[in-house]
């Protein structure tokens, strides 16, 4: 104990590092003055470890701003926060509970009809932010580590046709006819694409190194390059920097670009997400392997693997072969469509398949503008 008394009252006297640190306890009572003695002890302890608090009274506002100033606030993550903020910024973090977040759905449920899964994504980035609360020692526990997410229903996956990709491309600029080309013959996500740079496609052996990703799996994954897709960016070709721009400047975001092109086409809705669905499913009409299918486009999820399927590496031929096969594959359907015959049923216009969120094809969601 550090304990001394000054007049009537007990102080603590506390050295750290060197340096003495007096606190008033403000008693007379010897066993009072102990435990508060103690406690200041413990809090110059962490306070010389640099050991945040235990704050479960702090509002969930201010773990949010702490969160963004982190650098832990990812695109998809701000975004959510614009209705997550309205409804929780004044809660403290304690009180968010199952009971707080049924509210939640319900008002959520009140702007528009809502799918589950567009809430569960909110609900995703909350309990993320609070279990980096916990991992920073501001609460002892998440009280959303066992919150059950809604059940998500199937959704309709549209698979583009050669008709309708010969349509876009028809009415799409430029710049944006490469980059569906490029989504179109590796399957590669948006964010991954417009990240794309030259110093990573390997020119002489005809492979695209994915330059980033969102994913460990994605990362640094080897795609060999269709000829069309090869002699589309030969013609551009530079030594570095971004691979797909605009004037100059490294192409981010293209919603108005794309929308506009899908107008001017005439062709059914299409996300740029459903191309990657749409290269998936081409090659596995052109009898690719499920598992090089996945390591060609990047899949992540291990729910879609078996366990001997993680113990399975794809060498680069066998790539270069699916490639084939997929060339193959969209030659031969070009040429029904310009001998007018009828297109395999799979491929019809009207053709979708259903997936849900929980499947591989998911990929990261991008606030977009015009290009």
């Amino acid at each position: 104990m550090s304990l001394y008394k000054r007049g009537n009252k007990w102080w603590s006297s506390v050295w750290m590092n060197g340096t003495r640190s007096l606190k008033p306890t403000g008693t007379s009572n010897r066993r009072k003055a102990e435990t508060i003695d103690r406690q200041h002890h413990d809090e110059l302890n962490e306070r010389r470890h640099r050991l945040p608090q235990s704050k479960p009274e702090m509002e969930f506002g201010e773990l949010a701003a702490l969160f963004i100033g982190s650098g832990m606030g990812k695109p998809h993550s701000l975004d959510r926060m614009k209705h997550l903020l309205p409804f929780f910024s004044e809660m403290q973090i304690q009180a968010i509970n199952t009971s707080a977040i049924r509210k939640y759905r319900q008002e959520r449920h009140k702007e528009k009809t809502l799918t589950a899964a567009t809430v569960n994504r909110d609900l995703s980035v909350l309990r993320r932010i609070l279990n980096w609360g916990v991992e920073e020692g501001y609460l002892s526990a998440n009280p959303l580590g066992r919150l059950h997410m809604e059940r998500e229903r199937r959704t309709k996956r549209p698979v583009m046709s050669v008709r309708e990709e010969q349509l876009l491309i028809a009415a799409s600029p430029e710049h944006l006819q490469r980059i569906i080309h490029c989504g179109l013959d590796t399957g590669m996500r948006r964010g991954e694409i417009t990240s794309q740079r030259w110093e990573d496609i390997d020119f002489d052996n005809r492979i695209l190194h994915v330059s980033h990703s969102k994913t460990p799996e994605g990362e640094a994954r080897e795609i060999p390059l269709t000829t069309r897709l090869y002699e589309s960016l030969k013609a551009i070709r530079q030594h570095r920097g971004p691979v797909f721009t605009y004037d100059g400047d490294a192409i981010k975001i293209f919603k108005t670009t794309w929308g506009s092109s899908l107008r001017r086409s005439g062709i059914r809705h299409f996300r740029f997400h459903d191309l990657r669905h749409t290269a998936n499913t081409r090659m596995m009409l052109a009898g690719v392997l499920q598992e090089v299918r996945r390591e060609i486009i990047g899949h992540s999820s291990q729910r879609s693997r078996d366990v001997n399927d993680r113990y399975v590496q794809i060498e680069l031929p066998e790539k270069r072969e699916a490639i084939r096969k997929l060339e193959v594959w969209l030659e031969g359907q070009t040429q029904l469509l310009l001998t007018g015959e009828a297109v395999p049923l799979l491929l019809k216009s009207g053709q979708e398949t259903t997936t849900t969120k929980d499947q591989p094809d998911d990929g990261i969601k991008h606030s977009t503008s015009a290009a």
